[in-house]
Order: C-alpha cells, then structure tokens, then sequence
C-alpha cells in the first residue's frame, strides 16, 4: 500500500463521518449493498445534508432493495420530490427491480455497471464499499484531492481522465471502501473547494500543490457559458372544494414522472400555449428556478374555478410532494386561493 494510502486510512479511522448508510470503519459490519447504492444515487448533484432526511424516510418505507422494487412509481416519486433531477428516481425503480430479478445485488463492478441507471462512478462505490474491491471511485471531492495531491494544472472536465488515472495508482487492494469514503472525506472537509486546511491535512508530507504554494488555485477549471434564460407561465388553478389542477408530467424529460401544474415556455416540450381553463386569472408575481442548463423566469397566474379544464385534473395536492419548482408557485399562489 503506498504511503499517502496509509496515511489516509490511518486518518480515516479517527475522524470518519457518520452517515445513515455508512458502515463505521474497523467496526465488522458489513456494509449493506442497497443502502450504499441508495445514497449514492440520492447524493448525485445534491449535499449530505440535503439527502440525510430523504435517505430515512426512503429506508424506513422501504426497508430493502425488495421493498422499493415492490413500490408504487407514484408514491417514489412523491417521497423523491424536491431532491431533482428526477431520472435518477425513475432509474431507481429500473434498477430496483433489475436487481429483485437477480436476486440481491451483483457484488463486483464489471457486474454492477450493466444494471440500469448504474455509471463508473456508483458501480465504483458499490463494488468497493459493499463489497471491498478495489474499484476507483472518482467524484469532485476525489478529482480535487487529486488535482492538489499531484499538483495537475489541466483544466477539468479535460483532466479527467489523468485525475482517475492517478486516483487508480492510490486505491489500495484491501480496505478499499474505506480508502474510497475517506478521500470522499478529505475532500468534503479538509481538502475544500476554498481556503483548505492544510494544516490538518494527513496527506500534506505527500502534496506537491502545497509544496508549491498552488493548492488554493486548484483544480483549475474551463469556464462555463453563461446560462440562458427561459421565460414562462404556470397556471394554478384551485377548485372550490379544495382540489388544484394538475397533469401528469411525461416520464422523459424535466421533472419526468412528476405531478406539476399546466404551464409553458421553461419545457420546450410543453404543448400548451394558452391557459388549460377558462378562470379570472390573478398576476401572482413571479418565480426563477435554476436547472442545470438555464434559468426559468415564470409568471404565476392563480384562480379560483370549477370549469372543466381543457387538460389535466382537478386533485388533491400534498405540497411536501411537489417538485422544487411547483412547491414555489403553490407558495406563492396560496395566498390568493384560500377561502375567504
């Protein structure tokens, strides 16, 4: 095992953060293949902070990999909303039931990648922290650690491929898992995007950035363009009896699978151009929501009707189960429609 490893695992074994999903180190517990792979699929573009409440609710509803593959689509849908991007929670299920047909989780990543909605970087995390092999597992907090380690000055995304390369040289043939949740460690703690910590740093002896004075100027990365901005409508339309008009969102594209209310202009794909039912529509204001290629700037518009509708349904609307986007414009709207 190479020195900057050791010192690594040795620093590890103190100051590990505990996690839901984890397995403490030296403990004898063998981590659980589904709550690994759970957490990391909730924890894709999203914080630990921000998936901790998520993960025990989903694990405390669905205790198994059997469990969630039994699930209704709609009611893990409405447990996923506000976590975003909601292919990962569509890809979830495939994968649930892809494993239920096999029979447990395969245990190496050779295996684990051909499962759907499975990538290089979950399959890594599985097989090594699961299962203990030394599959690489490579993540920003793992790509910044290698960027400073070896002092690389290739801008990302381009330094990828070398960043994995020199991750692959340190991921030692036993306590890999360990080795692997405790560079994602060093990253998220002391090894930070600004000002890190070098002086606690256990790897600082093997750091040829900070022997060089150019840790806080890595890694280096390529602009990015400017995001544009799309300009919209959401209708929100509440019945007299309590219920709102909402559709069905189409299982692909934004917030595929979702419930949602009508609207236009931030989905390309919308189909409607006019409001879905005749109503004395109120100015509410507006809301902007950030995707993760543009900017949506929406007017809300709210009333209070029993017309039929020219598309969608009148339905009960749980608020905690409505995408990040429509919790907005419900918060907005609601004032208006509450009975007087």
């Amino acid at each position: 095992m190479r020195p900057q490893s050791t010192a690594l695992l040795q620093w590890y074994d103190q100051n590990a953060r505990k996690m839901p999903w984890r397995s403490p180190p030296h403990s004898g517990q063998q981590a659980d293949p589904y709550r690994i792979w759970l957490s990391e699929v909730m924890l894709q573009q999203t914080t630990v902070a921000a998936v901790r409440a998520y993960f025990t609710r989903f694990t405390a509803r669905w205790p198994t990999v059997t469990d969630l593959a039994n699930a209704d689509d709609a009611d893990v849908m409405a447990e996923w909303a506000g976590l975003g991007y909601y292919a990962r929670a569509r890809n979830l299920l495939k994968c649930a039931r892809a494993v239920q047909a096999l029979g447990g989780f395969p245990d190496t990543y050779a295996t684990l990648i051909k499962l759907p909605g499975i990538g290089p970087y979950t399959a890594a995390a599985v097989a090594s922290i699961a299962f203990d092999e030394p599959a690489t597992v490579v993540d920003g907090n793992v790509e910044r650690v290698m960027a400073r380690l070896f002092n690389i000055h290739t801008p990302l995304p381009a330094a990828k491929p070398e960043l994995t390369a020199l991750a692959t040289t340190l991921t030692p043939q036993t306590r890999a898992g360990d080795y692997a949740q405790a560079v994602m460690d060093l990253g998220a703690t002391i090894c930070t995007p600004r000002n890190p910590a070098c002086g606690l740093c256990p790897l600082r002896e093997y750091c040829a950035a900070y022997a060089h004075g150019t840790q806080t100027t890595l890694p280096r990365k390529t602009p990015k363009p400017e995001k544009p901005t799309r300009a919209g409508t959401l209708w929100l339309a509440r019945h007299p009896d309590g219920r709102w008009l909402v559709e069905q969102r189409a299982e692909k594209g934004l917030l595929g699978g979702t419930i949602g209310f009508p609207g236009n202009g931030w989905d390309t794909k919308s189909p409607h151009s006019a409001a879905p039912i005749t109503a004395n529509w109120q100015d509410m204001g507006s809301i902007r929501h950030t995707f993760t290629h543009f900017h949506a700037d929406l007017t809300v518009l709210a009333a209070t009707t029993s017309a039929p509708p020219d598309h969608g349904t009148f339905q009960p609307v749980n608020p905690e189960n409505l995408p990040t986007l429509m919790r907005k414009a419900y918060d907005l709207a609601l004032p208006a429609l509450l009975p007087r």
